[in-house]
């Protein structure tokens, strides 16, 4: 039988190569019927069941496609857990495919168990805290993350992990009198979110036209006249607009995400729909310009996902709370499976 998968392996990699992504897949399903511990055939199933990318460009896999791949990602992770890209593909699929925040968490905890040193999983955890209001579960893990003993992290991950130390400071900030709970239906934000579901939020490129651009217009001017004289005031002025607009645009990221609260606060509200598949969105808010524009910068799978959820109308109860992993467990799978053994 392992001989015939052998066989048919090798052929599912020369339809790889000629693009017959189809007919690839097929034999992949026979291979992992006969060989059910064939990892690299799981994970060309997943890679062959997602759509392919066209000049670059990743196109968008449906629900099914979506929760397809995911399944055959699991088998992958446990044949060979060292597999930091299909853990990657997992997370991405059960968070902005799937809007399964909960077991997103989970899968993410599992990869802690196969690597506790390793910041990745941390960096994922704490962003998903964050879009749920968690806020001291996420500090807690972010303790974790720059402790001494973790893995050192290449650049990549530095920049991850200091976007996320500021998505957990800024967030917090914004919710330091009261964090939004959308399965509350009498939470008080909702009155607001009520009043502003007419207005989409501020983009970004706008409010560096109407509030970051006229301030370092107006002071840059100033300088101009002050230093611009000679060449090398020229230089300085050049670089003090810089420093302003650098500056200004940092200043004004808190007064942004202020402004666009009322977006923010319906994003949370769809995640907790998402990952509960239980509603909690009012009807006279869902199907506003806001709730419309929200939505729609979800990917289509999640959309599909999340019209089935709304369909199925079942309410999410007052005091619902997310199952969280426990954080602090990083036994590793080969500790648990030499006690098992013992």
């Amino acid at each position: 039988m392992a001989n015939k998968a052998d066989m048919l392996w090798e052929d599912v990699l020369e339809l790889e190569e000629a693009g017959e992504r189809q007919e690839a897949l097929q034999l992949c399903h026979q291979i992992t019927r006969m060989e059910p511990d064939h990892a690299a055939a799981w994970k060309m199933t997943a890679r062959m069941t997602l759509p392919a990318a066209r000049r670059g460009v990743q196109d968008m896999p449906t629900l099914p496609q979506a929760a397809s791949a995911y399944a055959a990602l699991q088998n992958v992770v446990r044949l060979e857990p060292e597999d930091t890209e299909s853990w990657a593909l997992g997370g991405i699929l059960l968070v902005d495919h799937l809007g399964m925040l909960e077991e997103a968490l989970e899968w993410w905890q599992q990869r802690r168990q196969v690597n506790p040193e390793d910041v990745t999983p941390l960096i994922e955890q704490i962003a998903i805290l964050v879009r749920l209001g968690m806020y001291s579960e996420a500090s807690e893990l972010l303790e974790i993350m720059f402790d001494s003993e973790m893995e050192q992290p290449d650049r990549k991950q530095l920049m991850n992990m200091d976007r996320v130390r500021q998505m957990v400071d800024k967030a917090a900030k914004m919710e330091k009198e009261e964090i939004f709970r959308p399965q509350n239906p009498k939470h008080p934000r909702w009155e607001i979110i009520g009043r502003m579901k007419t207005r989409k939020p501020l983009s970004e490129t706008f409010f560096l036209f109407t509030f970051v651009a006229p301030i370092v217009f107006l002071i840059g001017t100033i300088a101009m006249s002050a230093l611009g004289g000679s060449q090398y005031g020229f230089i300085l002025v050049f670089l003090i607009i810089l420093g302003l607009f650098t500056g200004v645009s940092r200043a004004g990221a808190g007064l942004l995400q202020k402004l666009n609260r009322h977006a923010l606060d319906l994003e949370r509200a769809i995640d907790i729909e998402g990952t509960s598949a239980k509603v909690c969105v009012p009807t006279e808010i869902r199907g506003s310009k806001l709730y419309n524009h929200t939505i729609g910068k979800r990917t289509e799978a999640f959309q599909d996902r999340h019209s089935k959820i709304i369909d199925s109308d079942e309410i999410i109860a007052e005091k619902w709370k997310p199952n969280l992993p426990d954080f602090s467990n990083t036994e590793s799978w080969w500790d648990v499976d030499e006690e098992s053994e013992d």
